[in-house]
């Protein structure tokens, strides 16, 4: 499933809301946008969680946030 398929589920806010609450989600998510993602532009959202030790929901936030919402 794609990133921009997720935003079509029923269940996507809530994860989005879920991801937000996370202390730690504002440092993933730079991290990733300044170091993970220009070494390596097409990491799946599944080596990120595996990567950063973070919930799959929350790499798929993170991905979704800084690659389709530009």
């Amino acid at each position: 499933m794609s990133l921009e398929e997720y935003e079509k589920s029923p269940l996507w806010k809530i994860l989005v809301d879920t991801v937000h609450a996370i202390l730690m989600y504002p440092h993933h998510k730079a991290y990733v946008r300044d170091v993970l993602l220009p070494e390596k532009p097409e990491i799946s959202p599944e080596d990120l969680a595996l990567k950063l030790d973070i919930p799959l929901g929350e790499a798929l936030v993170i991905l979704y946030e800084l690659k389709v919402k530009k």
